[in-house]
């Protein structure tokens, strides 16, 4: 997993409440057996018109969010289904991070192992970098793990978390910082579980 320091991008608005993941990724594309290549149906039933051209209502095919690597979006995000491939299709399309009030509890879990930063803000800050990104296509900001500080070029410094509890908050921001999923973390004690398996493996007779 990659490690995730301190981005500076392009912040994209989806003004949208309860987002689940048979949105951010259609059932109809859970085919590859491969981590990558979910991109490009990422939110296909809204990014699209019948015919497969880009549907030009759709907030994201706005051009202003052309390359955008943050996202911001309304409270409960992820809802749904517990499939892996919503973060694996918000991460092959270029977001590193997600900034809302609040998010599904097992997309939560699976953004950390996947190396996207879901950043814990009040309704209010939420509402108010919306209306930067909707009124200003192109507007960038910083997401800084190391100082948990989201910044932009007007001087805005918004302090946030990646989890309500302080202690998960800390573990996981560190998880992050070092680009460590949960079986890097269990490969740090390879030496134990080998050690454990020569131990209560069969004897031969």
């Amino acid at each position: 997993m990659e490690p995730f320091k301190k981005i500076t991008g392009i912040a994209a608005a989806l003004d949208r409440e309860n987002v689940d993941t048979d949105q951010i990724i259609p059932a109809v594309h859970l085919k590859r057996i491969e981590r990558t290549g979910f991109g490009q149906f990422l939110f296909g039933a809204w990014r699209f018109l019948p015919d497969g051209q880009p549907n030009p209502d759709f907030e994201l095919n706005n051009p202003g969010y052309k390359g955008a690597t943050i996202l911001i979006t309304g409270r409960n995000f992820g809802s749904g289904s517990s499939r892996e491939h919503a973060p694996w299709a918000l991460l092959d399309y270029g977001f590193r991070a997600i900034i809302a009030p609040s998010f599904a509890e097992i997309f939560h879990k699976n953004c950390f192992d996947n190396g996207i930063v879901p950043v814990h803000l009040p309704q209010d800050q939420v509402n108010r970098i919306m209306i930067k990104a909707k009124e200003e296509p192109g507007y960038q900001m910083t997401v800084d793990l190391e100082a948990c500080e989201l910044r932009d070029e007007s001087g805005l410094v918004i302090p946030f978390t990646v989890h309500n509890d302080p202690q998960t908050h800390e573990f996981r921001r560190q998880c992050l910082l070092d680009g460590m999923d949960d079986i890097a973390l269990t490969l740090l004690h390879e030496d134990k579980i080998t050690a454990y398996e020569e131990l209560h493996s069969p004897r031969p007779v």
